[in-house]
């Protein structure tokens, strides 16, 4: 493995993130690896954005990128994750299989009561 690679990591993400959507742009220096399936997590309709949950569903459509440092700093700061204080964390950040290696995703750090689930598919907006 090159040092390059060896700095960079693996995202998934399932919300704003995707292509063609609002937040799209912080990644638009990261590479494109594909699409995936992931069964460990549900969405959760949250309004604007959706949140994932680590629970089992039929499957929720991700992206997967390789992102640089700098990246995955500007996506923690875009997620509201606080690596020091995971208490006042909106999101925290979980390793998770995908078919491209293992990827960060962001979990919904808050209660997910009597909002609407997604379990199969994808967000959109």
């Amino acid at each position: 493995m090159s040092h390059a690679t060896a700095t960079h990591e693996r995202v998934a993400v399932y919300g704003t993130l995707k292509q063609g959507l609002p937040n799209h742009g912080y990644l638009r220096e990261s590479i494109f690896l594909g699409t995936d399936n992931l069964t460990q997590i549900t969405l959760y309709d949250l309004g604007y954005f959706p949140g994932a949950k680590l629970e089992a569903s039929a499957g929720i459509e991700v992206e997967v990128f390789t992102v640089c440092p700098v990246t995955l700093g500007r996506l923690d700061r875009l997620e509201g994750y606080i690596a020091d204080q995971p208490e006042r964390s909106f999101y925290h950040r979980l390793r998770l299989p995908t078919r491209f290696g293992m990827a960060w995703v962001y979990i919904y750090a808050h209660a997910v009561d009597e909002l609407p689930a997604i379990r199969q598919g994808g967000w959109s907006t």
